[in-house]
């Protein structure tokens, strides 16, 4: 039986299209591992990442790393998929002949025939999950048509496709039926799905259907987009529990000179509103975002106007990072990247500072509060779960002590009392 090690880099998207191959591999008698901590000789598959420097830097090394293994004639065979591959695909094969084929982003399914198998279509979205086995992650699209002037995601996954919401619906019923309770919804874009196959945002409905699934316990939405708002998908958070209170909603920039050069197509009184409008509909809700500081021609008035912002609003979750030029981006060809590294480092350094300090006291106000809470791995002396406000991996945990006359058990919900907070956690104990 040949061993296949299939190596994730990047975000949750890649994850699934990994999971389905996993999946593939099994199913024709593979011996299959996800990111072990060392090769185990036959087969090693690298689904790479090429979004940002970092990310793409990390993905080489890996490669680089297995062609020694190779070259050491420990591992026989190397495959290398994904958004890098699908960006650089010829430079790739140029620089690195060691790799014995190169995939894309979307024809990765020609490596089981390539290795005398088929891709079995008729189980194309069934997976082996990675995850802990009560929750999963779930791709709604691919591709994205907003075309943001600092973003390579358009260049690297073209525009944006809808997958048919009964399909979608076909995985949701699947995963239940293997265990699974909590789903993350994806994409690169949420809020635009179902334009290109129904002419019109479907995803209020394809979400209030899921949320009819019996056996669906939590619905969590990740990266949606803040112009042209789907409106009616907050009555289906405030209507169906199991929707969870939770959006995240990547925001960029407030100051309307960064949002304009960014072409963002949004406006900081629009944002604003939007965000107002959003906590008023849910109430409770956990608003997660994500910026950037040192685009092109951002002042320090514009990075003022930011903090400001970040201040006022408190975000409940919120990541950052400092520009990054991605060649073949319109700020690449149009744009001077023309803030100082040491000014966007001093300005992300700031930003992040704020928040922890939001952070710390939005947790501190959870302590005495009663949470239903999901109990993920068990780690030491504690049980580690979550609450409908937290994500898996990139939010806060509860750490629950273990004693000796409760057992709890991983993938079952708890009504948790929070006795404590820091920034990062929170410290419960179980009621009920």
């Amino acid at each position: 039986m040949h061993k296949v090690d299939i190596i994730t880099m990047g975000c949750s998207k890649n994850l699934v299209d990994s999971e389905q191959l996993l999946n593939q591999f099994k199913t024709h008698g593979f011996e299959v591992y996800h990111n072990p901590p060392q090769m185990h000789g036959d087969i090693a598959v690298v689904n790479t990442c090429g979004f940002i420097a970092d990310a793409k830097e990390e993905s080489i090394n890996m490669i680089l790393e297995l062609c020694a293994l190779k070259e050491e004639g420990k591992l026989k065979h190397l495959f290398v998929m994904g958004c890098l591959s699908e960006r650089y695909l010829s430079e790739l094969k140029h620089e690195i002949p060691q790799v014995d084929k190169f995939y894309g982003k979307f024809n990765w399914k020609n490596l089981l025939a390539d290795l005398s198998s088929r891709f079995d279509e008729s189980t194309a979205s069934h997976r082996m999950l990675t995850t802990p086995p009560h929750y999963a992650y779930l791709k709604i699209s691919e591709g994205c048509d907003r075309h943001c002037a600092y973003c390579a995601i358009p260049i690297i996954t073209g525009a944006h496709v809808s997958r048919p919401i009964e399909d979608i619906l076909e995985e949701v019923r699947h995963l239940v039926s293997c265990g699974v309770k909590e789903f993350q919804i994806i994409a690169q874009e949420l809020t635009y799905y179902g334009v290109d196959l129904y002419k019109e945002q479907r995803l209020p409905e394809l979400i209030e259907r899921m949320a009819h699934i019996p056996g669906v316990e939590w619905i969590r939405l990740h990266y949606a987009y803040p112009t042209h708002f789907p409106l009616d998908l907050l009555r289906v958070m405030r209507e169906n529990d199991n929707v969870c209170k939770y959006l995240d909603m990547a925001l960029q920039h407030i100051a309307n000179p960064v949002l304009s050069r960014m072409q963002r197509h949004i406006t900081s009184h629009e944002t604003i509103e939007l965000l107002r409008h959003i906590r008023s509909e849910v109430p409770g809700i956990a608003l997660r975002t994500t910026l950037m500081v040192g685009f092109p021609g951002e002042t320090e008035d514009d990075f003022n106007e930011l903090l400001d912002f970040v201040r006022t609003t408190r975000f409940d979750r919120m990541g950052a990072f400092a520009y990054s030029e991605e060649e073949g981006t319109w700020a690449a060809l149009h744009y001077t990247d023309d803030v100082p590294e040491e000014v966007k480092q001093e300005r992300l350094d700031r930003l992040m500072a704020l928040q922890e300090s939001i952070a710390s006291e939005l947790a501190e106000a959870k302590t005495g509060q009663t949470y239903r809470v999901i109990i993920d791995r068990t780690e030491g002396d504690y049980y580690i779960g979550r609450t409908q406000y937290d994500s898996p991996e990139v939010d806060c945990e509860v750490l629950i002590p273990k004693t000796e006359d409760k057992t709890l058990h991983i993938g079952e919900f708890y009504q948790v009392r929070i006795t404590e907070a820091d920034t990062f956690d929170l410290y419960g104990e179980v009621i009920c």
